[in-house]
């Protein structure tokens, strides 16, 4: 081919598949097959390899990072990105409306969105094509982000225009989010690195868009939803609504669930609704935002150096509170991490009363630089794991003494050895705290789900002697727990058959129950769909466990070690000495789906994520919580996060969230 007939061959390309990347992303209506979208893809690189001076700034071959930046530029906003009034109480919306009403005479439209709570971006196109993009900074000047912000799939790097002819210019304003889905997978994947996981969302979104290497941005599963229009030379719209829809015609994902209020009733129910289903959403939002619809009223009610007069941010109660550090204790876990524990005033937070956050290790408590007394500010990281966020200064206040972790356990006072930032008992069999965080995991729901085998009652039966192993579990009888505090002839009946109920366990119970370091449910369920029996894995060697999705060289390492050391192999052994019978997975031999492994990215509507894996589980099938070269299915629901470019990049087939319940149900 000519250089010529290249260059046509290039455009007629990057126009495809852009337009396939529209149809996928934003729209949900993919047109073509994951591998002719690959095909269309490695032609157009081939080209560009060929002729590199064919390579255009929207080319989708230059999405992905490039070389690490040495530091980032600045950039003055097209117009201030102003902050939003906002306010806790609803009182305060009524005196907005008549504000409103007072200024322009007539009762206004307003239009209502969640006020997502990510890192807010400025975005600019050129002719059509994506230019710069610009961090909030001090509402007047951000630091330029382009190469990150190019990374994310949703962003269309051209405007779409089928329906609309693109302005010469266009600045719109965004939230770069990442879903509560794929921020817990990221900071798992951060701390099996060993690296400091994020508190939250959106310090992740603000983190990810700040890495001077964009391929690291690529690497996060990142979202922008736009909500504004900062400027426009050619916009055919007089309200705000008609605007957005005119962004998503040209391609942009907006924000969710939209509404027209008219009255002051509608705009509490939709604060209300959202605020009920908070914990249900896959995002996170610290409220609601209520704003003049109609631009040209606008206009004339205003804005002042701060904030726009025509809007109104309704802040729900936050979920952080402040509160005194009155000691710092050491928790000895299951597998011997020592984890310094806050001891608080309690405090409400969020609805719940918290007197106890995680410090989660020595390095942790040297940054906040917290001690005994201290003044914090905390939060419950998820709304459900409580932490303290920071120290708060506090003039002529005498500070207590430094926290050090101890040199030796606080419980069995065996020399303490580190790891990392993580400090370790190494007692793994003799430290009565591991024993009983080790029984507590071994009864736990994901384990042999023993129900009323809580914490109390596992310290309970260790500190009175009855249990000394996992198998004395299976040796108590009722009178045994019938002389215990707090028990009677009925709850210790209760206890002994719930126990006696699990003498027979499916075998990826057992597994996890074991407490083998690294492994969770995922590679618990994925060792005994391979294995099938605990004789054969006992027998499986590095190579082997290596080969299963999700396992790598360090965590196959530890699994051989746990199960051929001498000790736990005579615990494992005493425990099926009880007649313990271990119930291989019933896999369905005829699924063409039998060992292929399946990811999950963005949310599903139609099942939850336990669902979506039973469903795999029950043809035979794996789930793993990366993309690699072991995966077979990437399954994609809505906002899917860098895993779909990686499973593109891999040649793994793409299904939607329908296809796959299809695949499945046949």
């Amino acid at each position: 081919m000519a250089k010529s007939g290249a260059k046509i061959r290039a455009g007629q390309l990057r126009s495809e598949l852009q337009r396939h990347s529209h149809l996928y992303y934003v729209e949900s209506k993919p047109e073509i097959e994951d591998s002719e979208y690959d095909l269309l893809f490695d032609e157009l690189r081939t080209l560009e390899q060929k002729w590199p001076e064919l390579i255009t700034i929207d080319s989708p071959t230059q999405r992905v990072g490039t070389e690490p930046q040495k530091a980032f530029g600045t950039a003055a906003h097209s117009v201030p990105m102003l902050s939003l009034d906002s306010t806790k109480m609803l009182e305060d919306l009524v005196r907005f409306d008549r504000r409103m009403q007072e200024n322009l005479g007539i009762a206004p439209e307003y239009l209502l969105e969640p006020k997502l709570d990510g890192a807010s971006i400025e975005l600019v196109y050129e002719e059509g094509v994506f230019v710069r993009a610009v961090t909030r900074g001090n509402g007047q000047v951000g630091e330029v982000v382009t190469e990150n912000v190019r990374t994310i799939s949703s962003l269309p790097l051209r405007l779409v225009e089928s329906k609309r002819i693109a302005p010469k210019v266009l600045a719109v304003r965004g939230e770069v989010i990442m879903y509560l889905s794929e921020f817990a997978g990221l900071n798992n994947v951060m701390q099996a690195k060993g690296l400091e996981p994020y508190a939250n969302p959106r310090n992740s979104a603000s983190g990810s868009l700040r890495q001077l290497d964009s391929r690291v941005t690529a690497e996060r599963p990142l979202e922008v939803l736009i909500f504004d229009i900062l400027q426009c030379s050619e916009l055919p719209a007089d309200s705000d609504l008609v605007g957005l829809g005119i962004l998503r015609d040209w391609g942009f994902k907006i924000a969710p669930e939209l509404k027209l209020a008219t009255s002051l009733n509608e705009i509490e129910e939709y604060y209300k609704s959202y605020e009920k289903r908070r914990d249900e959403l896959d995002y996170e939002i610290d409220g609601v935002v209520v704003k003049i619809n109609e631009l040209q009223a606008r206009k004339e009610v205003g804005n002042t150096s701060h904030h726009p007069r025509w809007a109104l941010a309704l802040k729900f109660e936050p979920r952080k509170a402040v509160t005194r550090i009155k000691d710092i204790e050491v928790s000895v876990g299951r597998t011997g991490k020592l984890t310094p524990v806050a001891v608080l005033d309690p405090v409400v937070v969020g609805g719940v009363t918290v007197s106890r956050a995680s410090l989660h290790n020595r390095e942790e408590v040297e940054r906040k630089g917290v001690r005994e007394g201290d003044l914090v500010t905390i939060q419950r990281a998820g709304d459900v794991i409580p932490q303290v966020v920071k120290r708060i200064e506090e003039k002529d206040l005498e500070r207590g003494v430094e926290f050090k972790i101890p040199p030796v356990c606080p419980v069995c006072e065996t020399e303490v050895v580190e790891r990392g930032p993580f400090s370790y008992c190494p007692n793994r069999f003799g430290c009565v705290a591991q024993l009983k965080r080790g029984i507590l995991h071994f009864g736990s729901r994901e384990g042999l789900d023993i129900e009323g085998l809580g914490e109390e009652v596992c310290s309970l039966l260790v500190d009175t002697g009855l249990l000394s192993e996992f198998a004395d579990l299976f040796s108590l009888d009722v009178e045994d727990l019938e002389n215990l505090e707090r028990f009677g002839r009925k709850s210790a009946e209760n206890l002994y058959k719930a126990i006696q109920e699990k003498k027979s366990v499916e075998f990826h119970r057992f597994i996890f129950g074991l407490g083998i370091p690294e492994v969770g449910v995922t590679v618990a369920k994925n060792l005994a769909n391979t294995f099938h029996s605990l004789s054969v894995l006992q027998q499986a060697n590095r190579e082997k466990m290596e080969s299963i999705d999700g396992i790598g060289s360090v965590m196959s390492e530890q699994i051989y070690e746990f199960l051929h050391n001498d000790i736990t192999a005579s615990r494992i052994s005493a425990i099926l000495h009880q007649g313990i019978k271990l119930i291989p997975p019933q896999m369905s031999r005829n699924s063409e789906m039998s060992g292929m492994t399946f990811v999950f990215t963005g949310k599903l509507n139609q099942l939850n994520r336990a669902e979506a894996r039973e469903a795999v589980e029950s043809v035979g099938g794996k789930v793993s919580s990366s993309v690699s070269p072991k995966t077979k299915f990437l399954v994609v629901g809505e906002g899917p996060g860098s895993k779909l470019q990686k499973a593109i990049d891999l040649g793994v087939e793409v299904l939607s969230e329908n296809e796959f319940v299809d695949k499945v149900k046949s």
